[in-house]
């Protein structure tokens, strides 16, 4: 197994890290050590510890699940030092590994919820970071206002035993720090969702005004909470992908990491207890990183799912299989040049042209294997959030709806269950019910548009569009979706 006695001896290609792992000091804390972090903030902060004075801005993980499977994940990062490869896998199939060392220790909060708070309390913690997932921070989606009323909630702020939640330990932190006049850290949300530094905000203040007013007054004068845009496609990694890796790398790896070469961080640059010199290591410090969600959000989240509805209906199963059908790469890109990018303004120093040529090479990387039942999944939440502006923008303009509404229309056949062939599949949509679904079968094919999907322009939708939805729906289910594709 890997750990720091082979770094003297690492297999031919194989970059180490640039420092002593033994030399650096912790000073992030990071909860949710999954595969993206350790490919994305993980990676960035490697890059940092190399440069003179940058040594105290290691990395400890904490995970706050218990059980078997969390308890094998600990000790396995244990056993190797924390370290593990990263294999970055490029469009034209080069490759290149390398050993991160940025993750100093890992600790399991169900396990040992003391030290977690010791270690959060110390101020030598200057950043505490998190990838709990777009839905971690429970947030109700009806008033936009932190949720008092989870059990889990609700037993941390009964404070009759540790906390269990990431609000829990966090705030119960500050208010150690408070007591003791340690000072704040910064909490920096890295999950994959629009002013996610905003959102975190949220959640942590409302547990905090829930708790102590007072603290919650400290905390919002003292504690910032930046703004953050992530990017970089990270697969999973099952038995059969590690052990190709570690074939690949002649290391002996239990934790190896495959992601795309292409990765970005923009950040807005409030750090109330300082942070790494992460500029260095191509990290984009700005004052708003609203345009730049806009940009990924309107052209790579858009253009994603679709090309995963059709797709899909086509009977293929991943992105680059589907990008690699001429018709389909056709299709999008005219919707990315014909209909976004007229109609997005990209921050300075941002060439919307460029970009949508680097959203095509990565959905083309084979190495990604992504499944376009997970990119298409959800996808009533994902129209709303992706499509929304920029169907918005082509209505009041009076703009080509072509394209619009065939990915409306492919999106409600997707619905349906079965592709062009007759196969089965399950679209996994959380948010709607069996009855909501089935509206997508109907005979009419105008009552799926009934669905939540289409309400970010429903006080706009036009006659105009409606039909052109129904007459695309009417097409794809008696021509096929290749021959209903718009021209």
């Amino acid at each position: 197994m890997m750990n720091r006695t082979i770094l003297e001896s690492l297999p031919a290609g194989i970059s180490a890290p640039g420092y002593d792992p033994s030399a650096i000091r912790t000073g992030i804390v990071h909860f949710g050590v999954g595969n993206f972090f350790r490919a994305h903030e993980a990676f960035y902060v490697d890059r940092c510890l190399g440069l003179p004075g940058q040594q105290g801005w290691g990395i400890a993980g904490v995970g706050l699940t218990g059980g078997a499977r969390s308890e094998r994940k600990a000790e396995t990062f244990r056993a190797q030092d924390c370290l593990y490869s990263l294999t970055e896998a490029a469009p034209d199939g080069a490759r290149a590994v390398r050993v991160i060392g940025a993750l100093r220790a890992y600790l399991l909060a169900p396990s040992d919820p003391h030290a977690v708070l010791d270690l959060l309390a110390d101020p030598a913690i200057r950043i505490v970071s998190m990838t709990i997932t777009e839905g971690g921070y429970n947030i109700d989606e009806t008033t936009g206002r932190f949720r008092l009323d989870t059990p889990a909630v609700q037993a941390d702020l009964a404070g009759d035993a540790p906390p269990a939640t990431i609000f829990g330990f966090v705030v119960e932190a500050l208010a150690r720090r408070r007591a003791a006049g340690a000072g704040p850290f910064t909490v920096l949300s890295c999950d994959n969702l629009r002013h996610n530094g905003d959102v975190a905000r949220t959640a942590f203040l409302g547990y905090a005004r829930a708790r102590d007013a007072g603290l919650a007054e400290w905390i919002e004068r003292h504690v910032t909470f930046p703004n953050a845009m992530v990017d970089r496609i990270t697969p999973s990694v099952d038995a059969a992908i590690a052990a190709e890796l570690n074939a690949a790398s002649g290391l002996d790896d239990a934790l190896p990491l495959v992601a795309e070469d292409f990765t970005q961080w923009v950040v807005e640059d409030t750090f109330c207890a300082g942070r790494p010199a992460l500029e260095q290591a191509g990290v984009q410090f700005v004052d708003d990183v609203t345009g730049y969600e806009q940009v990924k959000v309107r052209m790579l989240n858009a253009s994603h799912i679709l090309l995963a509805f059709p797709g899909i209906l086509l009977g293929y199963r991943h992105v680059d299989e589907a990008l690699r059908d001429p018709d389909l790469e056709r299709f999008v890109n005219a919707y990315l040049e014909r209909d976004v990018i007229p109609r997005l303004t990209a921050p300075e120093g941002l060439d919307p042209q460029e970009y949508r040529r680097s959203v095509l090479s990565r959905f083309s990387n084979p190495a990604m294997a992504d499944q376009l039942l997970r990119v298409g999944g959800d996808g009533s939440s994902k129209v709303q959030v992706y499509w929304t502006e920029t169907v918005r923008r082509t209505l009041a303009d009076g703009g080509d709806l072509s394209r619009i509404a065939f990915g409306i229309a492919a999106y409600l056949e997707m619905l349906r269950g079965k592709d062009e062939s007759g196969a089965a599949y399950t679209p996994f949509e959380p948010t709607l019910d069996p009855a909501r679904i089935a509206l997508a079968g109907a005979d009419d094919l105008a009552a799926g548009l009934a669905l939540p999907a289409f309400d970010g322009w429903r006080d706009v939708q036009t006659p105009a569009l409606t039909q052109a939805i129904v007459a695309a729906r009417h097409a794809i289910r008696t021509q096929g979706v290749r021959a209903s594709l718009p021209r």
